[in-house]
């Protein structure tokens, strides 16, 4: 084995000899990387260019929704799929263009809220937050809505197992089936497998009664 690392001329003509058999497989495994490096780009490209709706319109998209549908593929998510219940979300438009979302969760033990601060960006119909929990700037593109029955949204474009969500939003906590399987659709396009595309049942007084608009 040693004879490959040393430069001494007594062995030049075996190191020499063997060089050629040994460029083959380094040259054919560069090939190989820069290829999976290119697709991986590729991806991503492609992942990162999604348009928001159309015109999109703030003030017509604010108000009540309920999260009814939610692809996410993140390991640690994994053991509480099927615990997830539809959620019900205040979405509030604010003066400057920034947007206020308050989002009831049902637990095991309780329901809990949770407000988050989206901010607008130059492009209507996309925003940003910092995740407390990722320690990260995250965006937030509404890809498709007709604002009085459904919204299908994505969150962090360029596709991060961790980071990546499709969200199916509805006026109400029952949508219709084309509306459902044009969400799947999407979130298969994204990449993600079709056992982390969900659509989990209504949540039972969560938020409780009269604490909710």
């Amino acid at each position: 084995m040693s004879e490959l690392f040393t430069s001494d001329s007594g062995r030049s003509d075996t190191s020499a000899a063997s060089s050629p058999s040994l460029s083959l497989p380094i040259a054919a495994m560069r090939t190989t990387v820069v290829a999976v490096v290119m697709v991986i780009l590729c991806v991503m490209m492609v992942h990162a260019d999604v348009k928001p709706q159309k015109d999109f319109n703030l003030q017509r998209f604010a108000g009540k929704w309920y999260r009814v549908g939610l692809a996410y593929d993140s390991l640690s998510f994994v053991p509480f799929r099927d615990k997830l219940k539809a959620s019900m979300g205040i979405i509030t438009a604010l003066p400057n263009g920034n947007v206020n979302l308050t989002m009831w969760d049902a637990t095991t033990l309780s329901c809990r809220s949770k407000l988050y601060q989206y901010e607008r960006t130059s492009v209507p119909g996309q925003f940003t937050y910092f995740s407390t929990r990722h320690n990260v700037v995250k965006d937030i593109t509404v890809v498709d809505t007709n604002y009085n029955e459904y919204a299908v949204v994505l969150k962090h474009k360029v596709f991060n197992r961790e980071y990546t969500q499709v969200a199916l939003y509805g006026r109400s906590q029952r949508v219709r089936i084309d509306v459902i399987n044009k969400f799947k659709a999407f979130a298969l396009s994204r990449g993600f497998p079709r056992d982390s595309i969900l659509t989990p049942t209504p949540a039972e007084n969560c938020p409780p009664s009269g604490s909710g608009p």
